[in-house]
């Protein structure tokens, strides 16, 4: 019998923007003065909007909604590396993707609110609908990779789950697909260490989620979550190599769900106050503006502005999202078949 061959592997750990503002200049991309400020500006937009829908949660106006808060850096910093023609596969909570990629804010609030039509993406974004049920847009991104491939297409394309999402079978076919065929695709966890109630520890025993690309026969590296100059960098770099040939990667955002899992939860049953926080003081905008301080790139007058037009974007969305006129009750008809069935043709008629 032939001896097994025992490969030591190793998980790379990426982290450039630490929690007092400094950065490893070794490692920190080529961002000009005006992309750092724009991704500063993104940052406080995807806040302002989580802060304003959990409003309007509370007041009746949008359904059940998963905050973003403390994840906006794995977001707005994956999000701005990706190109126009590349496809996106997200879950439930990647708000802040959906407003750095220009998706639509009335749209959105139109979602939560329990609109589907909020859910049709406007033409020239290649973003999928929003997938509630846990993992399983990760087997379809795997599709669309391979069809990509198949096409010659020039492209990645980026799926985002959350740890939770790791432990569904959806996660491993997803995966051995793209190892096998070697896949332009890139696999982003948002480690928020909460599958609602259940910790990451009670969801696998491997001591990184990253590791478990290195499984399927690609690389796998887990960044700090909350610097969004780590998430970007490692974003990029996964998204030539994946248009390059060079086939998929896992990226494992370590960060914290600082709220509640949904507004339907009460993380305060099962998470100490303590951790909650010790993590506050890891906050990305904090530790960005910060960075964005010492370089002469932020002031209070900035701030205060950003605040302003940020706070008018998201008024100006609510108000387009609310007046809208709902839809009409034989709208539920269309885009099911391409054509009527009889059955169809016959409830439309006695609608």
């Amino acid at each position: 019998m032939p001896r097994d061959v025992i490969e030591i592997f190793s998980v790379e750990r990426l982290s450039i923007l630490d929690e007092a503002g400094n950065v490893d200049e070794a490692l920190m991309p080529a961002l000009s003065d005006e992309e750092i400020r724009r991704i500063y500006e993104l940052l406080v937009l995807s806040r302002t909007f989580d802060q304003r829908a959990l409003s309007l949660q509370r007041e009746g106006r949008l359904g059940t909604y998963p905050s973003i808060l403390g994840q906006e850096a794995a977001q707005v910093g994956s999000a701005f590396a990706i190109a126009e023609n590349d496809w996106i596969f997200p879950s439930f909570r990647e708000n802040g993707m959906h407003i750095t990629l220009g998706y639509p804010i009335h749209l959105l609030f139109q979602y939560w609110a329990g609109d589907e039509r909020g859910h049709r993406t406007p033409d020239g974004l290649n973003i999928f609908p929003i997938s509630i049920s846990v993992g399983t847009q990760i087997p379809h991104a795997a599709g669309a990779a391979m069809a990509a491939k198949y096409r010659g297409d020039n492209i990645a394309v980026i799926c985002y789950f959350g740890d939770g999402g790791s432990s569904k079978g959806d996660f491993h076919e997803g995966f051995n697909m793209a190892g096998v065929f070697k896949l332009p695709l890139v696999f982003i966890c948002q480690n928020n260490q909460w599958a609602i109630s259940v910790p990451v520890e009670r969801q696998t025993a491997a001591a990184t989620l990253a590791q478990k690309a290195i499984g399927y026969g690609f690389e796998g590296l887990r960044v700090d979550g909350n610097d969004v100059f780590a998430v970007y960098l490692a974003t990029r770099a996964a998204l030539e190599k994946a248009r390059s040939g060079g086939g998929p990667t896992f990226i494992e955002c370590l960060t914290y769900r600082m709220a509640d899992h949904t507004t339907a939860d009460d993380a305060a049953r099962y998470r100490s106050r303590e951790t909650i926080e010790a993590w506050r003081g890891k906050d990305p905008i904090l530790r960005l503006t910060r960075f964005m301080e010492r370089k002469g790139l932020w002031n209070e007058a900035y701030a205060k502005d950003t605040e302003d037009r940020a706070k008018s974007i998201i008024d100006e969305a609510v108000t387009a999202a609310e007046a809208t006129e709902p839809p009409q009750p034989q709208e539920m008809f269309d885009y099911t078949f391409a054509e009527p069935t009889p059955r169809q043709q016959k409830q439309m008629k006695d609608m």
